[in-house]
């Protein structure tokens, strides 16, 4: 496991999926604007590709967010997009609703990040976002992330256009921000 100050990152658990299907994935307004296409109702029990984990993807990295005291399921963090040519990734974070707003998802993009540098050996992390998903801004931020870009218009959610932010962090800018760890 990685940890953070914390939140530890782990392999992903067959008893996390219906946590996270129920809490994230069937949630439609969250979904919708977590996800990169429509969102559509899974049946219970399918591989979901969301959830399931394909060890032998590996430009994927997905871990389930538990907290280091107890060890509760809190989310979903992702490395995804891995270019090892050019060394980088995107991040993906998603945070059960009753652990948002308590510094989950600041310290999960710090462990993130020491994952991509330092484990991977990566050059760049990047992270789009919606452009009021003030949380994920603000833990992209706390973690050296610059904005580098607006997409305007660019996801189509619930029936509007919505602007991203592109943000993106160097190895050469990151400032461990946690106290991250194997």
């Amino acid at each position: 496991m990685l940890r953070g100050n914390k939140v530890g990152l782990r392999a992903r658990h067959e008893d996390d999926i219906p946590i996270l299907r129920a809490e994230l994935y069937d949630d439609v307004v969250n979904s919708s604007r977590a996800e990169s296409g429509p969102w559509r109702p899974i049946t219970p029990g399918s591989k979901d590709p969301r959830l399931v984990v394909d060890d032998k993807e590996q430009g994927h990295v997905p871990f389930s967010v538990v907290e280091l005291d107890g060890g509760t399921l809190v989310g979903t963090a992702t490395l995804w997009g891995i270019d090892n040519h050019n060394r980088s990734a995107h991040i993906g974070l998603g945070l059960l609703p009753s652990y948002r707003g308590k510094g989950y998802g600041t310290d999960a993009v710090a462990v993130l990040c020491h994952y991509g540098f330092v484990v991977r050996g990566l050059q760049r992390l990047q992270i789009e976002t919606l452009s009021d998903n003030t949380a994920m801004l603000r833990s992209a931020e706390r973690n050296g992330f610059v904005r580098e870009g607006v997409l305007r218009s660019a996801a189509w959610v619930m029936g509007e256009f919505l602007d991203q932010v592109l943000l993106g962090l160097l190895v050469q800018d990151w400032k461990p921000t946690s106290k991250a760890s194997l």
